[in-house]
């Protein structure tokens, strides 16, 4: 008697449904056992968490409008990459690609937002942070066709040369640094907020940034670039067999440079984003948004339109534990990253129990 693994021939989408859901309610149990172990009332630190404090709140809407500050690159950041992951080129370097981004939209900002318009500066933040961005990916990709170097390695390390780059420009005082403060006496990074900040549609107190239109709208035409062009498609074909694609006549090498540029410069265009409603650089510019962007991608299964619910929901766990942490002084604010890797977990658990199924075998290999 044994076990083996056989592929399902089909799984109704009620009942993957019911997988997922069954996932993340029992990654809430196991975060509720580990709060309950801390001496913490489970119900009401998620009360808490997925309200995100807003309840009874004065200011409620200021909360609403600091979520969104940690949506909008978020989403942005998982949509570029899962159009590089559909064409199976594994792009690691969103933290990278996104320092790069800031570091060129603060660039613009510090030394042309003096002297332009703020909507111009706005406009030039975003087109430098994308071309700074585009081509720190487009260099992975074109290492990968040249001399086929594995871009989840190469884009792994050119995160932290990014990284070290910014922590340079931080640290390091001198004349021709212009992102640090000159007044200051230690290393301060200079803000920017008088000469370009997104502006804001109010509704009452509530200031809807116009990032987050700009968000939806991105989404709203990479979902339509992937299903109805055909740049959309030969990404679909490469993503199934680059094989497939070369005897079909396509030019697999331009489509993983076009792509991956492409995916890479929607970084710098978040981080643009991050940087003109911050309104300054800083070290930890990126909130991890590079790397929590490959859980969210994957957890939608590189679906657009579920990326931006799957957002939604990772930044109300970001944030409102930030929330909790004020009230339950026991809890860390990283408890989120915890149940957050818990949630992936069992959601690839039950993605494998979608796809698979376990079957007992007898001796002679009858099932």
């Amino acid at each position: 008697m044994g076990f083996h693994i056989v592929k399902r021939d089909a799984c109704p989408l009620w009942k993957k449904a019911c997988f997922y859901l069954l996932a993340v309610l029992a990654a809430l149990v196991v975060g509720g056992l580990l709060l309950l172990a801390m001496g913490v009332n489970p119900l009401a630190y998620y009360s808490r968490m997925f309200t995100m404090g807003m309840v009874g709140n004065k200011i409620a809407y200021k909360a609403f409008e600091n979520y969104l500050k940690v949506f909008v690159p978020l989403a942005l950041t998982s949509v570029a990459l899962s159009l590089a992951f559909k064409m199976r080129f594994w792009n690691i370097g969103g933290e990278g690609q996104f320092i790069l981004g800031s570091i060129a939209a603060a660039a613009v900002a510090l030394k042309l937002g003096p002297a332009l318009p703020g909507a111009v500066t706005l406009i030039l933040m975003c087109l430098a942070a994308m071309l700074a961005a585009g081509l720190y990916g487009v260099f992975v990709a074109a290492l990968k066709v040249r001399f086929g170097t594995n871009e989840t390695l190469m884009t792994l390390m050119l995160n932290y040369v990014a990284l070290y780059l910014l922590m340079f420009f931080g640290d390091r005082k001198a004349d021709w640094n212009f992102f640090l403060q000159e007044q200051s006496a230690r290393p301060v990074f200079q803000s920017f907020a008088e000469f370009a900040s997104f502006p804001r549609i109010m509704f009452g107190k509530f200031g809807l940034n116009i990032c987050v239109i700009l968000t939806f709208a991105v989404g709203a035409l990479v979902y339509v670039y992937l299903k109805y062009t055909k740049h959309g498609y030969e990404i679909s074909v490469v993503g199934d067999s680059a094989g497939t694609a070369h005897y079909a006549g396509m030019k697999v090498n331009a489509i993983v440079l076009r792509t991956v540029f492409l995916s890479a410069c929607l970084i710098g265009l978040a981080a643009a984003f991050k940087v003109g409603t911050a309104g300054v650089l800083s070290t930890a510019i990126t909130d991890d948004v590079g790397w929590t962007g490959i859980i969210v991608a994957w957890l939608s299964q590189l679906n657009t339109a579920v990326i931006f619910v799957v957002s939604a929901l990772i930044s109300m766990l970001h944030y409102g534990s930030v929330a909790a942490a004020a009230t339950f002084s026991r809890v860390d604010s990283s408890f989120a990253n915890m149940l957050q890797g818990v949630i992936l977990f069992l959601v690839l658990t039950a993605d494998f129990f979608i796809r698979f199924r376990i079957v007992r075998t007898q001796k002679g290999g009858k099932k």
